[in-house]
């Protein structure tokens, strides 16, 4: 068992770093912390709807704050209705930041999810074989088995908090 998880952890040593980072990463995903800014000015039709507009600027979740005299105001934007000229600011993560986080927010859809599962459930191997790397009944396994109590302990007080 020992030289399994020695391998295994050294075969996914990598991955574990990418998951750390892009993990990190996503915490801060409600803020514009590591995100670059792009000012963008376009000429749209004329009279769109806030649905409409929100298709034809590829944002889902559109949401006008404020309208009045043919202008619709958005976060971050606004688009007239009678000229169709939309100005806007957008917020995306630098190019290897962004390609991390679409891997670890991986869903059944997209091609690399089995990656995912792949990873999870190794992590459970690492979980489990971790147990078999001292003989029960010795004073560090005691003690291994005392850690894990507190660290399943402080996870579902975190989680029910």
């Amino acid at each position: 068992m020992r030289v399994w998880h020695r391998y295994l952890g050294f075969f996914l040593a990598g991955i574990m770093a990418v998951y750390a980072l892009s993990g990190i990463v996503l915490v801060f995903r409600d803020t514009d912390y590591f995100k670059n800014q792009e000012i963008i000015n376009e000429q749209l039709q004329t009279g769109l709807d806030s649905e409409h507009l929100g298709q034809a600027l590829n944002m889902r979740r559109l949401k006008v704050e404020k309208e009045e005299s043919g202008m619709l105001y958005f976060r971050d934007g606004q688009y007239n209705s009678i000229t169709g000229e939309v100005f806007y600011t957008k917020k995306e993560l630098p190019f290897f930041l962004d390609k991390m986080t679409h891997l670890h927010k991986a869903t059944s859809s997209r091609p690399l999810y089995f990656l995912n599962i792949f990873f999870g459930l190794r992590l459970l191997f690492f979980v489990v074989s971790s147990f078999w790397m001292f003989f029960p009944g010795t004073k560090i396994f005691k003690k291994g088995l005392l850690f894990t109590a507190i660290g399943a302990v402080l996870t579902f007080v975190l989680l029910f908090v």
